[in-house]
Parts: structure tokens; C-alpha cells; sequence
């Protein structure tokens, strides 16, 4: 059976900053900790700074994983949207080039899950 098309449908999309009242959606994974199996996102307004984001918002994703509490974050190695990048803590999320869907890795040198096994 053919099938007519009745018009154009636009794509509308429900993503956007706009939908999230001005937030920055955030995305973060932790690399080697997959008991928590896949990055989490968070609404975040952009001009939080990236030291409250990681000490506020950050544990309360991460701060059950054994390997928490050990994190050195003077080591720690971040990646943002797959480049390298050095946060500046007192810095807002925009003022450190972080962006509506941004997505953020951490990697954690010497500590790669329980007993080493990645999760």
C-alpha cells in the first residue's frame, strides 16, 4: 500500500537550553568505575562554579564507589567534549568552555575500579 505524506514535519526538537529553564544539561562518566554503568547527566545552571560541581554535584553520583574517597585531584585527568582540559575550579562551567551537552570524562590515575577490575 502506498503511503502519502500530508506535509512537512518538522523536527522539533526537546533538548535544547531552552526546555531546561537556562540550564546546561552536563554530562560526566568516571573512566575505569563502571559499577556505575554509564555517565550520568545534570541540569545545571552555567554559571556554577566548576568547583561546586565537582565537590557538591559530583558526589552525589559518585561518592558510593570505594574509590571516591581516594581520589587524589591533583592527578586527576579531565577530558572535555574529547579534548583535554584543565578546570579552573573558582571558574564558572561556561567561563571553562563547558557547554549545553557538554560532556565531561574523568580518569583517575591509579585508581581503576575495585581491585583494579574496572568497576
Amino acid at each position: 500500500m502506498a503511503v502519502v505524506a500530508i506535509g512537512e514535519y518538522p523536527a522539533l526538537p526537546r533538548d535544547g537550553v531552552d526546555n531546561f529553564h537556562g540550564n546546561y544539561m552536563v554530562i560526566i562518566g568516571w573512566d575505569q568505575h563502571l559499577m556505575i554503568d554509564a555517565p550520568m547527566a545534570f541540569p545545571l545552571p552555567p554559571d556554577m562554579p566548576f568547583g561546586a560541581f565537582r565537590d557538591e554535584v559530583m558526589p552525589a553520583a559518585y561518592a558510593a564507589h570505594p574509590d571516591w574517597s581516594q581520589i587524589d585531584w591533583d592527578t586527576a585527568e579531565w577530558m572535555l567534549d574529547g579534548n583535554a582540559f584543565d578546570p579552573a575550579l573558582e571558574a564558572s562551567l561556561k567561563d571553562n568552555g563547558i557547554g549545553h551537552k557538554s560532556v565531561i570524562r574523568l580518569k583517575t590515575p591509579g585508581l581503576d575500579g575495585i581491585k583494579g577490575s574496572g568497576s
